[in-house]
């Protein structure tokens, strides 16, 4: 059995627990971990304060293979992730003399002033490695198995793409979906019970109502064709014995 590769993400920003702005990386970085082999096993949204992202960071970077966050690397004074992932690895939060450099080359040649809020872009945590930006240029950082990444899903994206190559990735999940014409009431009962034998496997329940009729897409998941089959089949056996729908 290849080794089992997990991750989890954090997403930082006052503005997504107002709802003023609407969360685009998690279901991005959920397809792109499937795809890949790693299984994203929890999400946590956090607001700016430097405390609840310190607690989330230590907790999670423990707990699984790789950490993702996303949020709070920009110029303004709440963009307090740098300071934040400094602290929780007990470790300074400075410029980066190449990242210091590049912003600052880049904003002279575009003839904009290289303020002191946009230095801010060039701090991270002392020993932490670049993820390159090549949206617009400000990286985010590496440390230990933490990526720290922009929040902006055009840039998040494309700082996960020069991410992915560096990760070790895990054996893929292989699924089987069943239709099943009852609601989850009926099913619940039996469908546990399957579930229980095959400890092995991940069986998913979600339901569905169209045109006056609730029903169950029923998802089984697991890491060996052999093991797949075998509760998926238990679970079609269980579908055809309940026998057909009653009006």
């Amino acid at each position: 059995m290849a080794e089992i590769i997990t991750a989890a993400m954090i997403v930082i920003g006052d503005e997504i627990l107002s709802g003023r702005t609407k969360d685009r990386n998690i279901g991005h970085l959920a397809d792109v971990m499937s795809a890949i082999g790693i299984d994203l096993k929890e999400v946590r949204i956090v607001a700016d304060e430097e405390d609840d992202i310190v607690a989330a960071v230590n907790a999670l970077r423990a707990r699984y293979t790789y950490v993702f966050t996303t949020g709070g690397i920009g110029p303004t004074h709440d963009d307090i992730t740098a300071d934040s992932v400094s602290k929780a690895f007990g470790v300074p939060c400075e410029y980066d003399d190449r990242a210091y450099a590049m912003l600052e080359a880049h904003y002279a040649t575009r003839g904009i002033e290289f303020t002191e809020a946009r230095k801010r872009m060039a701090r991270m945590p002392r020993g932490a490695d670049h993820i390159d930006n090549p949206v617009s240029l400000a990286p985010g950082f590496r440390i230990g198995n933490v990526h720290v990444m922009a929040g902006v899903p055009t840039i998040f994206q494309a700082m996960l793409d020069n991410v992915v190559p560096t990760l070790k990735t895990g054996q893929k999940l292989l699924s089987a979906a069943i239709h099943c014409p009852f609601g989850e009431g009926v099913i619940g009962g039996p469908l546990g019970e399957i579930q229980k034998a095959h400890p092995d496997t991940i069986i998913g329940s979600y339901p569905k109502y169209l045109d006056g009729a609730f029903w169950t897409e029923l998802v089984v998941r697991a890491r060996t064709q052999e093991t797949l089959d075998a509760a998926a089949a238990e679970v079609r056996a269980m579908v055809e014995a309940l026998g057909p729908v009653k009006a």
